[in-house]
């Protein structure tokens, strides 16, 4: 038996309820296979068995107060999966979908993509199953103050520094971050996604949509191409989507869709992004509206069909396992070209290799939507400096790490003998990356 087999054998024993970090690690594991029969040394270091245990996990309760005086009580995660490369650096996500499979996942797959950006970050991911939608803002503030009671104790700057993530925005940071100040009597730059006004970033709302239009940018260069005359369909109208449909159409690419959990919008004209923007971003409504303000729209329940729309590049943007096989197939049938994960391995193993097979450019989300945990490490630079830089120059900076991720990813998956695979390139130079740094510092 392989190592690689071995190993995934013990996976599945031992994290017995943990589909989601099951599929991610064996999704990598399986891309990294021609590795370690060209590299004993791996096997002989156990390097696979400690890279897949976290360095830390914690979980505690966090009980808070809501406006009608009733004690909530919900779960806190924070996994700190590795630290070989640098300080842990990976979001909270406050949603009830968290757990710890969940949390795992997210911080093991954080390891590589935050490795490809070339910057000095380890992986980690936290959150808690709170949802914040229908809130007031005393009771996030009372719950972002209770959870950060516990959280303080094992963040800081040169420790681990969380981002926001689903359901943590602007707002959850800046009360999060008051408690940690609080708390400690610091100010540190602990907590990225800040404000403006107290150490935030430039360009750090956009930077993962952005930084999905820069490296989609650059596979389509490589190829002689552009998104000028490409229809585009994005899932999702959040953050990440918006921003991406921005950048999208200033490279010239035409964005026919856009989602929410209660389904999809078609606007064969382009979607008018100022109003997605009034709608979901300052209105907090559902994407339905938007049919009503363009005549040529339509509006269709459900969010899978989305991918039934015949485009050029698809970008899923909203939430994991959420593009399948029978979407891939319809995809391609339609005749896709390009793919690139906005969200989270928002596509399942069976869709991937549909793509792969089929020839589809696919750039997976530990490279694709980099842009967002690369702009949270240029913050954590400015806010130890205390010199804030501009719009233009953040944005310089992240075009320039994207397409370093996109020449690493192309270079390693090219040299390892598969060429235009971006799953195993990502997967490849992120590990080389990581198990460098784990070698040279023994066993730890």
């Amino acid at each position: 038996m392989s190592y690689v087999d071995k190993v995934l054998e013990k996976i599945e024993e031992k994290n017995r309820g943990e589909p989601e970090f099951i599929q991610a690690a064996t999704e990598i594991l399986e891309s990294l296979r021609p590795m370690f029969g060209l590299n004993p040394e791996y096997e002989k270091a156990a390097l696979l068995e400690r890279i897949l245990i976290p360095e830390r996990a914690i979980i505690f309760r966090v009980p808070w107060v809501d406006d009608e005086g009733k004690i909530r009580v919900h779960k806190g995660f924070r996994v700190q999966f590795n630290s070989a490369v640098g300080p842990y650096k990976g979001g909270i996500r406050f949603h009830p979908s968290v757990n710890l499979s969940v949390m795992k996942f997210l911080a093991f797959e954080q390891i590589f993509k935050n490795g490809l950006t070339g910057l000095s970050i380890g992986g980690a991911k936290g959150g808690s199953n709170f949802n914040p939608k229908g809130k007031s803002d005393n009771e996030i503030m009372s719950f972002c103050q209770s959870f950060m009671s516990e959280l303080y104790k094992y963040i800081g700057p040169d420790t681990d520094v969380p981002a926001g993530d689903i359901g943590v925005g602007g707002r959850e940071i800046g009360y999060l971050f008051g408690q940690y100040k609080k708390l400690t009597g610091i100010h540190a730059g602990v907590l990225t996604g800040a404000g403006l006004d107290f150490g935030g970033s430039y360009v750090r709302t956009e930077a993962t949509g952005y930084g999905l239009g820069y490296i989609m940018d650059n596979a389509l260069k490589a190829r002689g191409e552009s998104f000028e005359g490409k229809d585009v369909v994005i899932s999702g109208s959040g953050n990440v989507a918006i921003y991406a449909a921005e950048k999208v159409e200033q490279l010239g690419g035409k964005v026919i869709s856009m989602s929410d959990s209660s389904g999809y919008i078609h606007d064969p004209d382009g979607i008018s992004l100022a109003d997605v923007k009034q709608l979901k971003e300052v209105e907090r409504k559902r994407i339905s509206e938007y049919a009503e303000l363009k005549p040529n729209a339509e509006f269709y329940c459900g969010c899978s069909d989305i991918w039934n729309l015949p485009c050029d590049v698809a970008l899923p943007c909203a939430t994991q396992n959420e593009l399948d096989t029978k979407s891939a197939e319809t995809l391609i049938s339609n005749g896709v070209k390009y793919v690139g994960e906005g969200a989270n391995m928002p596509t399942t193993l069976e869709a991937t290799n549909k793509f792969l097979d089929a020839g589809i450019i696919l750039l997976p989300g530990k490279a694709a939507n980099a842009g967002g945990v690369a702009t949270s490490a240029l913050e954590m630079s400015q806010r130890s400096m205390r010199i804030p830089w501009t719009f233009e120059e953040v944005d310089k900076k992240l075009q320039d790490i994207m397409s370093g991720i996109y020449k690493n990813i192309d270079t390693a998956a090219a040299e390892h003998g598969f060429k235009d695979n971006y799953i195993r390139g990502a997967n490849i130079a992120g590990f080389l990356k990581v198990s460098r740094a784990m070698m040279a510092q023994g066993v730890v």
